[in-house]
């Protein structure tokens, strides 16, 4: 009994500390203005949130969370980056009121729908019982991993699993296409259009290279 209660107790402190991570992150998004610092600390973001949609036992959220959220998002707005100023623009007094007002709204609303909520752990709820706890009961029968998530999504949901990946893939090869190879990528051809016809030659051995490269 104590030990039960001594893993509570840290998978408690454990999701306390995610979600503290989560707030900082999330406080640091919004008050900075360097765009580079903005991309890379939402895609610390994903990450932190995948882990602990793990934690959660949200195996299939937390694999979208990190395949979408940290991986080709971030890429996309890095891409992005390319066509517009590194620096966001100061906004305007009582600008960010409005969205201040609607998140609040929105989070008041979220914990409002809270209190119908069943307990955590409890028999009774919806989610553990009917098909989830047939699965459960059949699960290391049928499959033979231990980890009923994982059965879920590799058995029982395979087919919205495939649906899934098939969409992450999807969205991957779309954001190779945007951002191109090459003689093709963005990158080379904003630093060709960069290079207007009065520069000259390049001066230096490496910037000749640089030149013969692109």
């Amino acid at each position: 009994m104590t030990g039960v209660l001594e893993g509570d107790i840290g998978m408690a402190l454990v999701n306390i500390l995610l979600l503290a991570v989560l707030f900082v992150v999330a406080i640091a998004i919004a008050r900075l203005r360097s765009l580079f610092a903005i991309v890379m600390l939402s895609g610390i973001y994903s990450l932190v949130s995948a882990t602990w949609y793990v934690v959660v036992d949200a195996v299939d959220v937390a694999f979208t969370e990190a395949a979408v959220g940290a991986g080709m998002s971030t890429v996309v707005l890095l891409g992005a980056m390319l066509l517009t100023s590194r620096t966001a623009k100061p906004d305007k007094k009582f600008a960010r009121l409005g969205p201040l007002l609607v998140v609040l709204a929105t989070g008041i609303m979220l914990i409002y729908a809270t209190v119908d909520l069943p307990a955590l752990g409890d028999p009774n709820s919806p989610v553990n019982t009917g098909v989830g706890l047939q699965q459960m009961q059949i699960n290391w029968a049928d499959t033979g991993i231990p980890n009923v998530v994982t059965s879920v999504l590799g058995s029982y949901r395979g087919f919205d699993t495939l649906g899934e990946t098939t969409v992450v893939f999807l969205a991957g090869l779309a954001v190779a296409l945007l951002l191109g190879f090459g003689e093709r990528s963005l990158a080379v051809s904003i630093r060709r259009e960069g290079k207007s016809p009065g520069r000259g030659k390049p001066s230096t051995p490496a910037e000749k290279k640089e030149e013969d490269a692109s």
